[in-house]
């Protein structure tokens, strides 16, 4: 997606414009979050709930097929559906118990799995009820997954949306994901409400009503209503290891809701209340046989990060990061950031039209001054290219407009203050380089799979199995619910992110 780039005090930021590319924008201005639909991670939506207003006058033809219309642009926002019927029973056993134990039996909800490693949950105004295969991964337990359903539903039965104003919440929830995943410029500009984290706009109190009655209506269930504050912490945990690099990713649960620590502190007084820990049953086992083997971060036709490196084999390219860069594949650009977060990189493809030399298509997608005399035509890795520097008032970028075959893309490196950081740049840019297609057909997604410790196995040396960027032990830990110096305990079962 073309962009264009404004320098701000705190640090470099990407302002989207119309444009359009698979691998598109943003930046981070010190921890900014660039993009969509809001719960995760990641990173960009929360659980986002709408509530479902079930005494509305009968829906016509005409709303019906809106209200289908609407499901097909969400689910084709999310990746389309992800096909893995034993999670999706799972949901849907989940959901019915959790209608039943409400104060409104009678309605009936319909469970979409999303393919998509955003950690999201939401719902619509006609029932159905989503949630991505990002969040699964996330939860430990049945009853983790039950608390995330029973806030949705919980919006529902609490009547938080008007039907006058839940047709507006709908439109609004479909435009603003389409402009915003699928970067539909026309729908988006129907768009009243600006904020870029949320599908609907629950306020505080109505947020932490919910997360109150989700959590009697999880202990009435049967389920263990500690499990909601459990979840809230991973999700939470799940964050810091983003922010901790200084990356953020797609957004996520937390994006607009209150914040996690007051949400935790509630629903766990909200649990005491009912009881002490072990009151309900968390049916770890079932869950885990539910969610084994399910497919876990980016789909490689979206590119994949293997430790330093990127690759896409849709777009057919690949380049590998200075050290001491993480990196992250959103849905609109790849970042990365340096642990201190002293430099940062962005990654995407821009528009250009035929006839537009580099200069001109960099400086359309660059909004702050170039310095005179920096722009250089150059070769990039045997491509053609155009290099220039930037000085902002708290950052200095490089910046690269690069063309293979018919498609430009675009490499940024910012460096906090007046260093240059020219030299990882130009090791970074020319690294870029055509994907061999043997070993694009080679690639696959990662997977959640479920093993057994076996005795003298610790979380280390668990940890070792999982196949992730960096901090492979922290990433056990959360997805395990388990905290750092826990021992883990033969004849368990835990979740290890494989090839």
């Amino acid at each position: 997606m073309a962009s264009i780039v404004t320098p701000r005090a705190g640090g470099p930021s990407l302002q989207r414009r119309r444009g359009a590319g698979p691998a598109c924008a943003a930046l981070l201005a010190g921890g900014l979050l660039s993009g969509c639909i809001g719960d995760q991670s990641g990173a960009v939506v929360q659980p986002a709930a709408i509530a479902v207003p079930r005494e509305a006058p009968r829906t016509t033809g005409r709303e019906r097929a809106g209200s289908d219309a609407d499901h097909a642009k969400l689910v084709s926002s999310f990746g389309g559906e992800y096909r893995a019927p034993a999670s999706l029973r799972l949901l849907t056993e989940v959901t019915d118990r959790l209608v039943r134990a409400t104060d409104r039996p009678e309605e009936t909800y319909a469970v979409t799995l999303l393919d998509s490693p955003v950690i999201n949950a939401f719902a619509l105004p006609n029932g159905r009820l989503y949630v991505t295969r990002g969040l699964l991964a996330l939860a430990s337990d049945t009853s983790e997954i039950a608390a995330v359903l029973a806030h949705e539903i919980a919006h529902v039965t609490l009547r938080h949306a008007t039907a006058r104003t839940e047709l507006a919440l709908r439109s609004q929830l479909v435009s603003k994901v389409v402009a915003d995943v699928l970067n539909d410029p026309a729908t988006g500009a129907q768009l009243q409400d600006q904020s870029k984290f949320a599908l609907a706009r629950f306020s505080r109190d109505q947020e932490l009503e919910a997360d109150g009655v989700g959590v009697r209506t999880l202990a009435r269930a049967g389920y263990d209503p500690f499990g909601a504050g459990r979840f809230l912490t991973a999700l939470n945990r799940t964050t810091a290891l983003k922010t901790g690099t200084g990356m953020a990713g797609e957004p996520d649960m937390l994006a607009t809701h209150p914040g996690t620590a007051e949400r935790i502190t509630l629903v766990t007084r909200a649990a005491r209340l009912i009881g002490a820990p072990g009151l309900g049953v968390d049916e770890r086992a079932r869950y885990l046989a539910a969610v084994d083997g399910i497919a876990y971060g980016d789909n490689p036709g979206d590119g994949l990060v293997r430790g330093r490196r990127f690759l896409h084999p849709s777009l057919g390219i690949a380049f590998e990061v200075p050290e001491g860069f993480g990196i992250e594949n959103t849905r609109n650009a790849v970042l990365g950031t340096t642990g201190e977060g002293s430099r940062r990189l962005l990654f995407d493809q821009v528009e250009s039209h035929a006839g537009q030399g580099l200069e001109e298509v960099l400086k359309a997608t660059w909004n702050d001054v170039i310095e005179p005399g920096s722009v250089e035509n150059r070769m990039v890795a045997g491509n053609a290219g155009v290099t220039a520097l930037s000085r902002g008032k708290d950052w200095t970028f490089r910046l690269a407009a690069i063309r293979m075959g018919e498609r430009t893309f675009r490499m940024i490196m910012a460096a906090k203050g007046g260093t240059d950081p020219d030299g990882a740049f130009r090791r970074w840019t020319e690294s870029l380089t055509a994907l061999d297609p043997a070993e694009a057909r080679a690639l696959r997604p990662l997977r959640l799979v479920v093993v057994t410790a076996a005795p003298g196995e610790t979380a280390e040396i668990l940890a070792q199995r999982m196949v992730v960027p960096d901090k492979a032990l922290e990433r056990f830990l959360v997805l395990n619910g388990l905290e750092r110096g826990a021992g883990v305990r033969a004849g368990q079962s835990y979740k290890v992110v494989v090839e």
